[in-house]
Protein backbone atom coordinates (compact mmCIF):
# COMPACT_ATOMS: atom_id res chain seq x y z
CA UNK A 1 0.00 0.00 0.00
CA UNK A 2 2.71 2.47 -0.95
CA UNK A 3 1.27 5.96 -1.00
CA UNK A 4 -1.96 4.91 0.72
CA UNK A 5 -3.71 7.44 2.92
CA UNK A 6 -3.55 7.20 6.70
CA UNK A 7 -7.24 6.22 6.71
CA UNK A 8 -6.63 3.46 4.17
CA UNK A 9 -3.62 2.16 6.11
CA UNK A 10 -5.63 2.14 9.34
CA UNK A 11 -8.62 0.36 7.85
CA UNK A 12 -6.44 -2.25 6.11
CA UNK A 13 -5.14 -3.36 9.53
CA UNK A 14 -8.61 -4.67 10.36
CA UNK A 15 -8.86 -6.97 7.32
CA UNK A 16 -7.43 -9.88 9.31
CA UNK A 17 -10.35 -9.80 11.76
CA UNK A 18 -13.51 -11.86 11.19
CA UNK A 19 -16.24 -9.87 9.40
CA UNK A 20 -18.52 -9.22 12.41
CA UNK A 21 -15.66 -7.88 14.53
CA UNK A 22 -14.20 -5.93 11.59
CA UNK A 23 -17.55 -4.22 10.91
CA UNK A 24 -17.94 -3.21 14.55
CA UNK A 25 -14.38 -1.89 14.83
CA UNK A 26 -14.51 0.10 11.59
CA UNK A 27 -17.98 1.47 12.39
CA UNK A 28 -16.79 2.50 15.86
CA UNK A 29 -13.69 4.25 14.47
CA UNK A 30 -15.65 6.07 11.77
CA UNK A 31 -18.33 7.02 14.31
CA UNK A 32 -15.60 8.41 16.54
CA UNK A 33 -14.08 10.43 13.65
CA UNK A 34 -17.52 11.81 12.69
CA UNK A 35 -19.68 11.67 15.83
CA UNK A 36 -23.00 12.16 14.00
CA UNK A 37 -22.30 8.98 12.01
CA UNK A 38 -21.91 7.07 15.29
CA UNK A 39 -24.99 8.69 16.85
CA UNK A 40 -27.11 7.65 13.87
CA UNK A 41 -25.92 4.06 14.08
CA UNK A 42 -24.48 3.73 10.58
CA UNK A 43 -22.70 0.39 10.18
CA UNK A 44 -19.80 0.21 7.74
CA UNK A 45 -20.18 -3.18 6.06
CA UNK A 46 -17.28 -2.87 3.59
CA UNK A 47 -14.61 -0.20 3.23
CA UNK A 48 -11.98 -0.22 0.49
CA UNK A 49 -10.35 2.40 -1.70
CA UNK A 50 -12.76 1.43 -4.51
CA UNK A 51 -16.05 0.88 -2.69
CA UNK A 52 -17.84 1.60 0.54
CA UNK A 53 -20.99 -0.15 1.74
CA UNK A 54 -22.94 1.03 4.78
CA UNK A 55 -26.31 0.31 6.34
CA UNK A 56 -28.66 2.09 8.67
CA UNK A 57 -31.36 0.18 10.54
CA UNK A 58 -34.92 1.44 10.54
CA UNK A 59 -35.09 1.99 14.29
CA UNK A 60 -36.82 4.60 16.41
CA UNK A 61 -33.72 6.82 16.71
CA UNK A 62 -33.66 7.55 12.95
CA UNK A 63 -37.36 7.27 12.07
CA UNK A 64 -39.71 9.90 10.75
CA UNK A 65 -43.37 10.39 11.69
CA UNK A 66 -44.48 7.43 9.50
CA UNK A 67 -41.91 5.05 11.02
CA UNK A 68 -39.61 4.92 8.01
CA UNK A 69 -35.96 5.99 7.90
CA UNK A 70 -35.97 9.79 8.08
CA UNK A 71 -35.08 11.79 4.97
CA UNK A 72 -32.09 13.34 6.74
CA UNK A 73 -30.78 9.88 7.74
CA UNK A 74 -31.02 8.73 4.11
CA UNK A 75 -29.02 11.78 3.01
CA UNK A 76 -26.54 11.11 5.82
CA UNK A 77 -25.81 7.55 4.76
CA UNK A 78 -25.27 8.68 1.14
CA UNK A 79 -22.98 11.53 2.23
CA UNK A 80 -21.10 9.28 4.64
CA UNK A 81 -20.41 6.58 2.06
CA UNK A 82 -19.27 8.96 -0.64
CA UNK A 83 -17.14 11.03 1.74
CA UNK A 84 -15.37 8.07 3.31
CA UNK A 85 -14.56 6.43 -0.04
CA UNK A 86 -13.02 9.72 -1.20
CA UNK A 87 -11.10 10.02 2.08
CA UNK A 88 -9.70 6.51 1.63
CA UNK A 89 -7.87 7.80 -1.46
CA UNK A 90 -6.79 11.28 -0.34
CA UNK A 91 -3.17 11.99 0.50
CA UNK A 92 -2.71 12.90 4.16
CA UNK A 93 -2.14 16.59 3.36
CA UNK A 94 -5.58 16.93 1.70
CA UNK A 95 -9.02 17.57 3.14
CA UNK A 96 -12.31 16.26 1.64
CA UNK A 97 -15.21 18.72 1.39
CA UNK A 98 -18.75 18.08 0.20
CA UNK A 99 -19.51 20.49 -2.64
CA UNK A 100 -22.93 19.28 -3.78
CA UNK A 101 -25.40 17.17 -1.85
CA UNK A 102 -28.59 16.70 -3.86
CA UNK A 103 -31.18 14.11 -2.92
CA UNK A 104 -34.41 13.43 -4.78
CA UNK A 105 -36.93 11.47 -2.75
CA UNK A 106 -38.78 9.23 -5.21
CA UNK A 107 -40.93 6.97 -3.03
CA UNK A 108 -41.55 5.76 0.51
CA UNK A 109 -38.99 3.40 1.94
CA UNK A 110 -39.43 -0.01 3.46
CA UNK A 111 -37.21 -1.17 6.31
CA UNK A 112 -33.46 -0.75 6.62
CA UNK A 113 -31.35 1.22 4.15
CA UNK A 114 -28.11 0.28 2.38
CA UNK A 115 -25.77 2.62 0.52
CA UNK A 116 -23.01 1.67 -1.91
CA UNK A 117 -20.49 4.28 -3.12
CA UNK A 118 -17.89 3.51 -5.77
CA UNK A 119 -14.96 5.22 -7.44
CA UNK A 120 -13.48 4.39 -10.82
CA UNK A 121 -9.73 3.86 -11.21
CA UNK A 122 -9.56 7.21 -13.06
CA UNK A 123 -11.30 9.02 -10.20
CA UNK A 124 -8.98 7.43 -7.65
CA UNK A 125 -5.96 8.55 -9.66
CA UNK A 126 -7.28 12.14 -9.83
CA UNK A 127 -7.88 12.24 -6.08
CA UNK A 128 -4.38 10.96 -5.39
CA UNK A 129 -2.49 13.19 -7.84
CA UNK A 130 -4.34 16.48 -8.34
CA UNK A 131 -3.51 19.30 -5.92
CA UNK A 132 -7.20 20.21 -5.69
CA UNK A 133 -10.28 19.22 -7.57
CA UNK A 134 -13.79 17.85 -7.41
CA UNK A 135 -15.75 14.96 -8.86
CA UNK A 136 -19.11 13.23 -8.64
CA UNK A 137 -19.17 10.02 -6.62
CA UNK A 138 -21.54 7.27 -7.70
CA UNK A 139 -23.94 6.30 -4.91
CA UNK A 140 -26.90 3.94 -4.78
CA UNK A 141 -29.18 3.81 -1.75
CA UNK A 142 -31.64 0.93 -1.51
CA UNK A 143 -34.23 -0.19 1.02
CA UNK A 144 -34.98 -3.75 2.12
CA UNK A 145 -36.91 -4.42 -1.11
CA UNK A 146 -33.82 -3.63 -3.19
CA UNK A 147 -35.48 -0.56 -4.70
CA UNK A 148 -33.82 2.87 -4.79
CA UNK A 149 -36.29 5.21 -3.04
CA UNK A 150 -33.87 8.12 -3.40
CA UNK A 151 -31.58 9.34 -6.14
CA UNK A 152 -28.47 11.24 -5.12
CA UNK A 153 -25.88 13.53 -6.63
CA UNK A 154 -22.80 13.88 -4.44
CA UNK A 155 -19.88 15.99 -5.62
CA UNK A 156 -16.79 15.95 -3.44
CA UNK A 157 -13.92 18.41 -3.56
CA UNK A 158 -10.48 18.22 -2.02
CA UNK A 159 -8.07 20.95 -0.99
CA UNK A 160 -4.76 21.19 0.82
CA UNK A 161 -5.14 21.24 4.60
CA UNK A 162 -4.28 24.53 6.25
CA UNK A 163 -1.68 24.36 8.99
Amino acid sequence: MIGASRMSRTISKFNAFPAPIRKRLISFIMGHMVPYVGTSGIVIEEMTEERLVATIANRKKVQNHIHNVHAAAMALIAETCTGFVVAMNLPDDKLPLIKTLKVDYLKRTKGDMKAVATLTPEQRERIRTEERGNLPVEIHVTDETGEEPIQCEMIWAWVTKTK
